[in-house]
Protein backbone atom coordinates (compact mmCIF):
# COMPACT_ATOMS: atom_id res chain seq x y z
CA UNK A 1 0.00 0.00 0.00
CA UNK A 2 1.45 3.24 -1.20
CA UNK A 3 -0.59 6.51 0.94
CA UNK A 4 0.36 10.07 0.87
CA UNK A 5 0.46 12.23 4.01
CA UNK A 6 0.40 16.31 4.06
CA UNK A 7 1.71 17.97 7.04
CA UNK A 8 2.07 21.57 4.69
CA UNK A 9 -0.27 23.41 2.47
CA UNK A 10 0.63 21.31 -0.13
CA UNK A 11 -1.14 18.15 -2.12
CA UNK A 12 -0.30 16.02 -5.30
CA UNK A 13 -2.22 16.65 -8.34
CA UNK A 14 -2.85 13.06 -8.79
CA UNK A 15 -2.17 10.85 -6.32
CA UNK A 16 -3.09 7.26 -8.44
CA UNK A 17 -0.83 8.86 -11.08
CA UNK A 18 1.75 9.33 -8.69
CA UNK A 19 1.08 5.64 -7.10
CA UNK A 20 1.33 4.11 -10.33
CA UNK A 21 4.19 5.80 -11.04
CA UNK A 22 6.07 4.31 -7.82
CA UNK A 23 4.85 0.95 -8.25
CA UNK A 24 6.76 1.11 -12.09
CA UNK A 25 9.50 2.09 -9.93
CA UNK A 26 9.44 -0.77 -7.79
CA UNK A 27 8.75 -2.75 -10.89
CA UNK A 28 11.74 -2.10 -12.77
CA UNK A 29 13.65 -3.01 -9.89
CA UNK A 30 11.82 -6.53 -9.75
CA UNK A 31 10.53 -5.10 -5.87
CA UNK A 32 7.05 -4.71 -4.82
CA UNK A 33 6.49 -2.14 -2.00
CA UNK A 34 4.51 -4.15 1.17
CA UNK A 35 3.65 -0.50 3.26
CA UNK A 36 5.19 2.88 2.07
CA UNK A 37 4.08 6.62 3.20
CA UNK A 38 5.44 9.16 1.94
CA UNK A 39 5.16 12.59 4.12
CA UNK A 40 4.75 16.30 2.69
CA UNK A 41 5.95 18.61 5.54
CA UNK A 42 7.93 21.89 5.82
CA UNK A 43 11.54 22.19 6.44
CA UNK A 44 11.18 23.00 10.35
CA UNK A 45 9.16 19.78 10.61
CA UNK A 46 12.00 18.01 8.83
CA UNK A 47 14.48 19.75 10.87
CA UNK A 48 12.86 18.79 13.94
CA UNK A 49 13.09 14.98 12.61
CA UNK A 50 16.91 15.16 11.73
CA UNK A 51 17.85 16.82 15.14
CA UNK A 52 15.40 13.73 16.93
CA UNK A 53 15.98 11.07 15.32
CA UNK A 54 19.23 11.17 13.28
CA UNK A 55 21.37 13.61 15.61
CA UNK A 56 21.78 16.20 12.74
CA UNK A 57 21.27 19.37 12.93
CA UNK A 58 20.51 20.75 9.52
CA UNK A 59 18.04 21.15 6.96
CA UNK A 60 17.26 18.40 4.18
CA UNK A 61 14.71 17.61 1.17
CA UNK A 62 14.10 14.05 2.42
CA UNK A 63 14.76 11.47 5.13
CA UNK A 64 13.66 7.58 4.63
CA UNK A 65 13.03 5.20 7.08
CA UNK A 66 13.14 1.81 6.37
CA UNK A 67 11.12 -0.61 8.16
CA UNK A 68 11.46 -3.65 5.97
CA UNK A 69 11.48 -7.17 7.08
CA UNK A 70 12.35 -10.01 4.48
CA UNK A 71 11.21 -9.30 1.51
CA UNK A 72 8.68 -6.89 1.82
CA UNK A 73 9.62 -3.27 1.63
CA UNK A 74 8.00 -0.58 4.20
CA UNK A 75 9.27 2.95 4.93
CA UNK A 76 8.33 6.20 5.69
CA UNK A 77 9.77 9.20 2.93
CA UNK A 78 9.67 12.24 4.76
CA UNK A 79 10.03 15.29 1.80
CA UNK A 80 10.52 19.24 2.82
CA UNK A 81 8.31 20.94 0.44
CA UNK A 82 10.12 23.78 1.41
CA UNK A 83 13.81 22.72 0.15
CA UNK A 84 11.92 20.95 -2.91
CA UNK A 85 11.07 24.67 -4.08
CA UNK A 86 14.72 25.78 -3.34
CA UNK A 87 15.88 23.46 -4.75
CA UNK A 88 13.93 23.26 -7.83
CA UNK A 89 15.22 27.28 -8.07
CA UNK A 90 18.84 26.63 -7.38
CA UNK A 91 19.08 24.06 -10.03
CA UNK A 92 17.07 25.47 -12.47
CA UNK A 93 14.35 22.72 -12.99
CA UNK A 94 10.18 22.49 -12.58
CA UNK A 95 9.14 22.16 -8.82
CA UNK A 96 7.02 18.92 -10.46
CA UNK A 97 10.45 17.37 -11.75
CA UNK A 98 12.67 17.95 -8.41
CA UNK A 99 9.35 16.53 -6.45
CA UNK A 100 9.90 13.35 -8.33
CA UNK A 101 13.62 13.11 -8.11
CA UNK A 102 13.65 13.25 -4.09
CA UNK A 103 10.61 10.89 -4.49
CA UNK A 104 12.91 8.57 -6.33
CA UNK A 105 15.76 8.97 -4.38
CA UNK A 106 13.83 7.68 -1.04
CA UNK A 107 12.51 4.58 -2.88
CA UNK A 108 16.23 4.06 -4.36
CA UNK A 109 17.44 3.90 -0.17
CA UNK A 110 14.78 1.94 0.18
CA UNK A 111 15.93 -0.57 -2.45
CA UNK A 112 19.70 -0.38 -0.52
CA UNK A 113 21.18 2.53 -2.80
CA UNK A 114 23.30 4.25 -1.26
CA UNK A 115 24.92 7.83 -1.92
CA UNK A 116 28.11 8.16 0.85
CA UNK A 117 30.39 8.72 -1.97
CA UNK A 118 31.25 10.70 -4.33
CA UNK A 119 30.92 7.61 -6.70
CA UNK A 120 27.51 6.55 -5.30
CA UNK A 121 26.11 9.80 -5.44
CA UNK A 122 26.87 9.96 -9.10
CA UNK A 123 25.63 6.52 -9.83
CA UNK A 124 22.43 6.94 -7.58
CA UNK A 125 21.70 10.45 -9.74
CA UNK A 126 21.73 8.18 -12.76
CA UNK A 127 18.97 5.88 -11.13
CA UNK A 128 17.36 8.78 -10.19
CA UNK A 129 17.32 9.75 -13.73
CA UNK A 130 16.35 6.90 -15.05
CA UNK A 131 13.47 6.47 -12.80
CA UNK A 132 12.23 10.19 -13.03
CA UNK A 133 11.58 9.00 -16.78
CA UNK A 134 9.14 6.17 -15.81
CA UNK A 135 6.76 8.75 -14.80
CA UNK A 136 4.65 8.80 -17.85
CA UNK A 137 5.90 5.33 -19.29
CA UNK A 138 2.80 2.39 -18.98
CA UNK A 139 3.72 -0.60 -17.49
CA UNK A 140 1.73 -3.98 -18.25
Amino acid sequence: MISFFYNIDFKLEDESKYTEWIINIFKSEKQKPEDLSYVFCSDDFLHRINQDYLNHNTYTDIITFDYSEGKGIKGEIYISIDRIKDNAKTYGVEFSQELRRVMAHGILHLLGYSDKTAREKEFMRGLENEKMNLFHVKHC
